[in-house]
Parts: structure tokens; sequence; C-alpha cells
């Protein structure tokens, strides 16, 4: 059984679509991250970083005691190697889906991430780090858009690198951005969109949905998220 302590993030359907894919056996743990769920000691021991989502396999692999594994990125490849599915097994293919896996955790999620928080969450008025966040998003789109102009996936085969990609893609029309200009990114982005394990596994919700254009955030949610009672959480150190 794999735990996954989850928010329906484009992090988060990350792991629910790379599970629905695969098939393992697995409870979604529902996290509301309003009310601070992320940043009680007991989550903390499962994820130092205090952030969504982690998973437990009680069944690890290599055996032994129940293993905890953070960052989205790390918890795909984890997956990837316990079912041994969607990492190619052509060592090139294979570099090419850890290579675009890593564009998506280094670049196309934080910059994409900041443009959300100063146009959905920080107090308006902020252009500069607006302007600045959604450019870096559209110059990432167009990097995205070059290499599926020449590859039907991003490793050639479906595999963890669009997963990891995918929800992010979607992700974009929340900061005003759409696929109208880019037809190759629309191509891709449609065919994993009607994939059953990608219905599935972007279907699933929970009370700490956040989807409105701009969130209203009472203070203690406010501090929860961003502010005091976030960086006074409890560490391990």
């Amino acid at each position: 059984m794999i735990h996954v302590y989850f928010t329906p993030t484009p992090n988060g359907h990350k792991v629910s679509m790379m599970l629905a894919e695969i098939g393992l056996d697995h409870q979604l743990i529902a996290m509301d991250m309003l009310k601070g769920d992320h940043l009680t000691p007991a989550y903390r021991m499962i994820n130092p970083n205090g952030r969504l989502p982690a998973i437990v396999d009680t069944d690890p692999i290599g055996g032994g005691e129940p293993l905890a594994v953070f960052e989205s990125g790390a918890i795909l490849l984890y997956l990837a190697e316990k079912s041994g599915q969607l990492l190619p097994t052509d060592a090139r293919r294979r570099s090419q889906a850890q290579q675009w896996l890593m564009w998506q955790m280094a670049s196309f999620g934080p910059m994409q991430g900041q443009a959300h928080h100063f146009i959905r969450y920080a107090p308006e008025g902020q252009a500069y780090p607006i302007e600045r966040y959604r450019n870096e998003t559209i110059r990432l789109l167009h990097v995205l858009e070059g290499r599926l102009r020449e590859a039907e996936y991003l490793a050639e085969e479906y595999s963890i690198a669009d997963i990891a990609v995918w929800p992010w893609t979607r992700a974009i029309r929340a900061i005003g951005l759409n696929l109208d200009e880019y037809p190759s990114i629309r191509r891709w982005f449609d065919t994993i969109a009607a994939r059953p394990a990608v219905q599935a596994g972007t279907g699933v919700t929970n009370t700490a949905n956040l989807s409105s254009a701009r969130p209203m955030l009472t203070p203690e949610q406010w501090s929860n998220l961003f502010g005091d009672n976030m960086l006074r959480a409890p560490t391990l150190s």
C-alpha cells in the first residue's frame, strides 16, 4: 500500500495521474493546506520540506521499513522504478525523460508557480513580478512547443516526463494564457487528456481546492500558506 498525502495542485495531480496509469495499490490522504495540515510535526516527519505531495510506501523497493518519498519528481521516478513502467528502457529515451522531468521541476513549474502567486494571491498592483514570471512561462512554452514539434512525446514515448509537464500546461489558463499559439503542445495536450488514467487522476479533488481565479483567504489561511504559521512550523532540527 502506498499512502499519498495529496492536494489537487499540478504537483499533486502528477502523482494521482501516475498511480492511475501504473495501477499500484494506494490510498489518497486529503490534506487541507488552508487549515495547515502540511505544517504539523507528524507530516514534517514524512516531508521535512512541508510541501505536498509526499508518499509513504509500506512495501518499499528492497523491503524493510516503510519509505517516505517527497518531491513530486522524485516520487515519479520512484514509482516508475517500482512498477517498471513509464520510464523508457532505451538509454537515449530514458535520458530524455529525465532531462524533461528536471526541466519541469527546475523551470516550468517554479516559474509558473511564481506567476500564479503574484497574479492570484499577492496584493494587487505588483506589475514587475507578474510580467517577469508570466513572460518566463511564455518563453518556456516556446521551448516546449519546439520539442513537441519534433517528437510525439517528450521522450519520444509516453513517460513520466509527460506526466510531470502536462498538469502544469493545463494550469497556464489560471494566469491568462492558452494554447492557441502552440499547435504542437495542443496536439500533445489533447492526446494525453484523452487517456482514461489522466482523466481519473485529475478528477481527484478535496476540500482545499483553490481553483478560483483569485481565492479570498482569511488571515489564518494566508499565514498557513505564506506567512508566520508557515515560517514557524516545526522542523526536524
